[in-house]
Formats: structure tokens, sequence, C-alpha cells
């Protein structure tokens, strides 16, 4: 799988591994390494021998947002149009994550900012190293936040703090977002763990996670009733599974469970 420039896949254990490989710009992605980014994922969740997918990065910056060497962002005699760049660009990535079929793990060993910290949290669980800055950095460019960060931030933080952190640009340490609830594990064992993480996940019912990770999302989005019956739906679906069947015998069996996605 190495027909790729800007980033390494690799297939170790049933896990799919990215790692951004633009050690030189801390991560910064180019249109072309965000469009083998999608290219990659969309690969892996057809693979079926991969159950879920790492997204790491090599060196200081795990993903700094938009390379500003780009010709796709650079103001000429006409003004860029950024739209463009978002629409075509940074908000298929950051939708390719999120809507993933399968579950995606960020393993961050280095500085997340402007748009990167977008595609971080559109990952599905986070482990980050001790002292990571997540850092905003739109408004020192005379921007502002995008590929949903304005979003997810208000959730977790609430107005009053979003507004600091976009504002100000002071970045929050990988401690502090996970007070906030906005990562799941700050260690110093980052890649390790996530392949823990990606170890127990591959040894799930694939119909199970499908819809803990789909409700989980829309549930964003709707009222208590909505996301209730969603659950009541995928629920009646699942338990007609033979996964459901497995995991029932298996439990009265005292075994590990082995799940087919049937």
């Amino acid at each position: 799988m190495s027909e790729y420039k800007n980033i390494i896949v690799e297939k170790k254990s049933f896990t799919g591994i990215i790692t951004i490989d633009r050690e030189e710009v801390y991560g910064a992605l180019s249109k072309e390494a965000k469009l083998e980014i999608i290219q990659a994922i969309r690969t892996l969740n057809r693979d079926d021998e991969v159950g879920c997918l790492i997204l790491a990065s090599k060196g200081k910056g795990f993903c700094t947002g938009q390379d500003l060497n780009d010709r796709t962002v650079q103001a000429g005699e006409k003004p860029v149009d950024l739209g463009v760049t978002l629409e075509t660009e940074w908000n298929p990535l950051v939708n390719a994550i999120s809507n993933s079929k399968k579950l995606v793990i960020a393993a961050i060993e280095g500085v997340v900012a402007g748009a990167g910290v977008s595609v971080a949290l559109a990952c599905d669980l986070v482990i980050a190293k001790p002292g990571i800055k997540f850092v905003s950095g739109f408004s020192k460019l005379g921007l502002c936040p995008d590929a949903g960060s304005t979003f997810t931030f208000t959730r977790a933080l609430g107005q009053k703090k979003a507004m600091e952190f976009f504002l100000f640009n002071q970045p929050l340490l990988s401690e502090e977002m996970e007070r906030a609830g906005l990562i799941n594990k700050v260690s110093e064992e980052v890649f390790e763990d996530a392949k823990k993480w990606a170890d127990q996940i591959n040894a799930m019912a694939p119909l199970s996670l499908k819809a803990i990770k789909e409700n989980i999302k829309v549930a964003t989005d709707s009222t208590f009733q909505e996301s209730m019956d969603r659950e009541t739906s995928y629920q009646r679906f699942l338990g007609n599974s033979e996964d459901y069947k497995e995991g029932l015998n298996a439990f009265f069996e005292k075994r590990q469970a082995k799940f087919l996605g049937k």
C-alpha cells in the first residue's frame, strides 16, 4: 500500500494504520495529502481484513491544518475562495473520518492546530501525549474557525470558553482537552494504548460497533425521544443478528465471542 506520497498506510493485526508523513511541515496538509487520507480511509473501509483504523503522524506535529504553501489557498491577484477549499478538501476529509464505517482512533504525539484540530476530533477515540498543544490560530490570519470546530468546541466548552479559545489562540493542553471531554485519554504510550484499544474493538461485533457509532453521532443533534426511537430500531435489528446469538452463547459458555458481522 505504498502508492501514497504524503501518508503511510499499513495493516497490522486487523488494524489499518494511516500515518501522516509530512514531518517537514509539522503535519500540515496540502490538497493532495487530504485527498490521499480520504482515499485511504475509503479503501480500508472496504477491506474485510481491517476492523478499525488508527490515524497517527510523524514528527513534532500531528496535523497543523492547512499547508499555506499550497496554491489553492494563496491569495494572488484575485481573492482566493477558501469556501471552495473547505467544500472540496477539508469538509470531505473531516466527514470521511466522522462517517467512516470503521472506528477511527487518533494517536496524537505532536501539536494540533487550525483545521488539524477538526481532523483530530473527528476521530471516534482520541489519545494524546501529556502537554500536547491544541490551538486554533484562525483569528491570527483574519479567518474564523472552520471544518466543524465551532460546533465541537461550543458544545464541549460552552459559548464563553469557546469564544476565548478561538479569539485569543491560547492553546489547550492535552490534560485540559481530556477534562473537557474533547479527548479520551492522556498517555505517555500513545500508540501502544491506541493499538490496545484497536485490538479490543477488533474483537467486538461489527454490527454493534456500527450502531453505537451512528447512534452517538446522531444523538448530538437529536431530542431525547428521537435518540430513544433510534436506539429501539437498531436494537430490534441487532437482536435478530447472528452476532447477538453468538454473543449470548459465548456468555453462557464462558468463552470469547467470535463475531462475523452477520
